[in-house]
């Protein structure tokens, strides 16, 4: 199978580059050779002999990076046959530095390590035991040996090491990307589950009610009652129908806004709603035909406005509920104020909830989105919400949100 010469990025592959690499060494090995040779002359064998080695040893360097401390073995061991057998006296050290310095490189300090050390050591050895006078090497030159093995072997290592930095570095980089993508895929995600719940609570509980007061005042006009009280009856309904679709626009437009672009002007609407609301709240619910009582105990206080939103949200998806499923004739909203917490108890007097229908987020199938995301809300700032049959009859949903609403982080669905 052929290679690419080119990585995807333009660059030369890794064995492209080696085979580059290999190519220039043996080119150098060989001009210095035919001009270093000069006169010198030798029987053809070991001139044949010779080449063979300098080609053994720069081509080895081809595989290098796959197999460094075979490479430097086979271009030492090229070198140890060389010298002593050829007249030339190449340049053929060069190849083994490069080996020497890629084992380093790519990891093998030890290898690395023995290989300058039988180097020197054979090279000393050698040398002692030559003839008085006939020394190739001087004791200056074998310490500039050493110092230049030794000098391969530590750039080789701290190559090493640049290149696990940089890796650490990048792969820091790509993990600090991929957790950024991460956090805003779920801060998009919670802000659309956000949105989806305050349009729910909003459109929900108006349309319910505009539902109910239409029915009934088509209820009592069925009756055939006269002409002016079916007059009556119907502007009573129209009227209350108006209030009610008046209200859902303006939070409606309230819950979008978060919807606008920052550089748009955000729309001149009454703040969001709260328990300061409450009243007209059960007002509403009261044109629908229920009987909606209020009581509070306890001091109130002021509440951050994510716990005040809560709780009006979950006053009116109950009130929603109440409406569209229980049957109940009242209801009573109750407001316990306490030191740390105040707690929301909305109780009917209908027929509850199917038998086996579960009410709690906590039970083992899930609730509808209603409970559902009255408990997400009070989860959500460190509260609680149980929604279940009363016994007797009647449904009860209870609520516990802290005064003070807990600090907001990046992403909070809030």
């Amino acid at each position: 199978m052929s290679l690419p010469l080119r990585s995807p990025g333009g660059r030369l592959s890794s064995r492209a580059a080696d085979a580059l690499v290999a190519g220039v060494v043996l080119l150098v090995v060989a001009v210095w050779t035919l001009l270093s040779a000069g006169d010198a002359s030798e029987p053809a064998v070991r001139t044949v002999l010779g080449w063979g080695l300098v080609l053994v040893g720069c081509g080895a360097l081809y595989f290098r990076r796959r197999q460094p401390v075979g490479v430097a073995v086979a271009t030492l061991l090229a070198c140890v046959v060389y010298y002593p057998l050829s007249a030339q006296d190449g340049p053929l050290m060069i190849a083994f530095a490069l080996a020497l310095y890629t084992t380093a490189a790519e990891g093998r300090f030890a290898a690395a390590v023995a290989l300058a050390a039988v180097t020197l050591l054979a090279v000393g050895v050698g040398e002692v035991r030559q003839q008085p006078g006939h020394r190739q090497i001087d004791d200056t030159s074998l310490a500039m040996l050493a110092g230049w093995l030794i000098s391969l072997v530590a750039v080789g290592r701290a190559q090493r090491t640049r290149i696990a930095y940089l890796h650490e570095v990048e792969q820091r980089a790509l993990a600090a990307e991929r957790e950024q993508e991460a956090r805003a895929r779920q801060s998009a995600t919670e802000e659309r589950l956000r949105i989806a719940r305050e349009v729910h609570d909003v459109l929900g509980h108006s349309i319910s009610l505009i539902n109910v007061q239409s029915g009934a005042a088509l209820h009592r006009l069925g009756k055939g009652p006269a002409a002016e009280a079916g007059l009556v009856t119907a502007t009573e309904a129209l009227e209350a129908v108006k209030a009610t679709s008046k209200d859902a626009l303006r939070e409606l437009r309230a819950t979008l806004g978060v919807l606008r672009g920052a550089d748009e002007p955000t729309p001149t609407a009454p703040p969001l709603s709260g328990l300061a609301l409450l009243g007209d709240l059960a007002g509403r619910a009261r044109s629908a035909g229920l009987d909606v009582r209020t009581e509070s105990t306890g001091t109130p206080v002021a509440l951050p406005p994510s716990v005040d939103l809560a709780a009006y949200r979950i006053v009116q998806e109950s009130l929603t509920n109440v409406t569209r499923h229980a049957g109940a004739r009242s209801v009573r909203v109750s407001l316990d104020w306490g030191p740390e917490a105040v707690r929301l108890r909305i109780e009917d007097d209908g027929g509850g909830a199917p038998e086996g229908r579960p009410q709690d987020s906590g039970t083992a199938r899930p609730p509808g989105s209603g409970i559902r995301g009255m408990a997400e809300r009070a989860r959500a700032l460190g509260g609680e919400l149980t929604a279940e049959n009363v016994d007797g009859g009647g449904f009860l949903v209870d609520a516990r949100l802290p005064l003070t609403a807990p600090a907001l982080t990046e992403g909070d669905p809030r």
